[in-house]
């Protein structure tokens, strides 16, 4: 009985498992006419989206490198040296700022003073000198507070002073005039000195002589006619020829003795010598005034060094003291931090100075800049440069935006609010070229989805969208708008999306790479 049961058992398990294969090998049987319908394509279908209110904005994007503005280097000149060019002091940290006036280095004891002018030191300046080297530092001087006088391209000796002026604010004494200038002022001292010697003499000469006789002379004289005549008298009463003669000869002579000295004396001669000194001693003192005049302070080549605009900041120290200058002795640049960036002529014509740009910060913060300088690189497609100066920077933000490569957000146009928005996908010309966009219209009484072609007009295009208003016909918020078809690919080359609006927002740029060149844009 036992193994009667145990017999059913089998067969019972037996018949399941022949069951079992049968259905699975059923489910693995397809019918050629299956097949078919199983791989044959799906209905195509359109692939809509709706009809968006969005604030549109397009932008120029690029990338920039921060860096304190009108980076430069110092190279002083010190061709006009007597000796090694030592650097024996006042040798600036990275960080300071040199200002107008300010003493840059110093080399064998003299200051190097920096000035602001864009024409470079190129040569020793003293009164007498003029040329738009001298304009520049009187114009120099006289912003800084020292007076050069009349403000022009000549070297005079109020220039001079105010030089020396500048010089002892520093903290240094005035430059010296050199050896021959000094050795031609002091002869032109002494011959005034000698002018003016002989000028008094001839006074002298000329007051002795204008004085005239004395009133002694004039009565001995009188006397001296009164006894002629006398004599003349006698010599007539005693009637001898020859005493007669005598006396009148000696009465002429007593008269006209008296005579002189009753006449003006005679100062022409001494007078003519007069002149003649005085003559002599005005060309002495004009070329002493000249002289002088050339013996002011002078300028020294190698102690100014003219740059196009001041403060500065001192970002590389090449000298240290005790060096000897050769070349470059420091790299400076302006105080202010800037952006630089590249664009093409394209992005170029959307720009202007004064426009404001959205600078991100490195740590993700933003900050707000206007474009201060627009500048276009020398040779043919060699774009453009942009300067954006921000304003007012915190030590942080300074910290965070020096010599960094950052992201520029530079919005040119925007629309005033939402507006309607499709994607440029959507967009189509009719046969009269005018654009507009097809409309699935909602299904009614189980109808299929109709279509409707709404001419539209285009505003801003920006971020993958346009702006559209309808003109013939209506299109609202919401309304589903056709940007292609669903249907399968049909080859490898279609992938069927053709059409799809772009995903990535163009106005924002993907610049993001650091290595991208910072003069791409939109």
């Amino acid at each position: 009985m036992r193994s009667r049961s145990r017999v059913l058992g089998i067969v019972v398990v037996a018949a399941v498992l022949a069951l079992g294969a049968g259905v699975f090998a059923g489910t693995r049987i397809t019918s050629p006419a299956d097949a078919a319908a199983r791989t044959a394509p799906p209905t195509a279908s359109d692939v809509t989206v709706p009809v968006e209110r969005r604030t549109l904005e397009s932008n120029v994007v690029i990338r920039g490198d921060a860096a304190y503005t009108g980076a430069t280097t110092i190279v002083p000149e010190i061709t006009g040296l007597d000796s090694a060019a030592v650097v024996t002091g006042h040798v600036p940290d990275v960080g300071d700022t040199i200002k107008a006036g300010g003493v840059l280095l110093e080399i064998v004891g003299r200051p190097v003073l920096a000035l602001p002018g864009d024409l470079p030191m190129y040569r020793s300046l003293r009164p007498g000198m003029s040329g738009p080297d001298v304009e520049q530092l009187e114009k120099a001087l006289d912003k800084l507070g020292f007076d050069p006088g009349t403000v022009d391209d000549t070297y005079t000796s109020a220039t001079g002073r105010a030089v020396a002026e500048l010089f002892e604010k520093a903290g240094y004494s005035p430059p010296t005039p050199a050896e021959d200038v000094v050795a031609e002022l002091d002869a032109a001292r002494d011959a005034v000195s000698a002018a003016e010697a002989e000028v008094a003499d001839a006074e002298a000469a000329l007051q002795a002589a204008g004085t005239g006789p004395s009133e002694a002379e004039k009565v001995a004289a009188e006397n001296e006619v009164n006894n002629a005549r006398r004599e003349l008298r006698q010599a007539r009463s005693d009637g001898e020829a020859d005493a007669i003669s005598a006396a009148e000869a000696q009465l002429r002579l007593a008269e006209a003795t008296l005579n002189d000295l009753k006449k003006a004396p005679d100062t022409s001669a001494e007078q003519k010598m007069l002149d003649g000194a005085r003559t002599r001693l005005g060309e002495a003192q004009t070329q002493r005034d000249t002289a002088a005049a050339n013996a002011g302070t002078p300028l020294p080549l190698s102690e100014v060094v003219f740059v196009s605009s001041l403060p500065r900041r001192v970002d590389e120290v090449q000298v240290d003291r005790g060096d000897i200058v050769d070349g470059a002795v420091m790299s400076v640049s302006g105080t202010r931090l800037a952006v630089t960036a590249t664009v093409d002529t394209a992005a170029r014509s959307l720009l202007d100075e004064d426009m404001e740009a959205i600078i991100e910060l490195p740590g993700g913060d933003e900050l707000t800049a206007p474009i201060t300088r627009i500048r276009e690189l020398s040779g043919d497609g060699a774009g453009y440069r942009i300067t954006i100066t921000p304003q007012d920077l915190s030590n942080d933000e300074v910290e965070a935006l020096r010599s960094s490569n950052v992201k520029v957000t530079i919005p040119v146009e925007s629309t005033d609010g939402d507006v309607l928005a499709v994607p440029l996908a959507a967009l189509s010309a009719g046969p009269d070229g005018a654009a507009r966009v097809e409309v699935q219209r909602p299904a009614t009484d189980g109808e299929e989805p109709v279509t409707d072609l709404v001419e539209v007009e285009v505003g801003l295009t920006a971020a993958g969208y346009a702006e559209v208003t309808a003109v013939d016909g209506t299109l609202d918020e919401g309304d589903l708008v056709i940007v292609g078809s669903d249907a399968p690919s049909l080859s490898n080359d279609d992938d069927g999306l053709d059409d799809q609006p772009d995903s990535v927002d163009e106005s924002e740029g993907e610049d993001e790479d650091e290595g991208e060149d910072p003069g791409d844009d939109d």
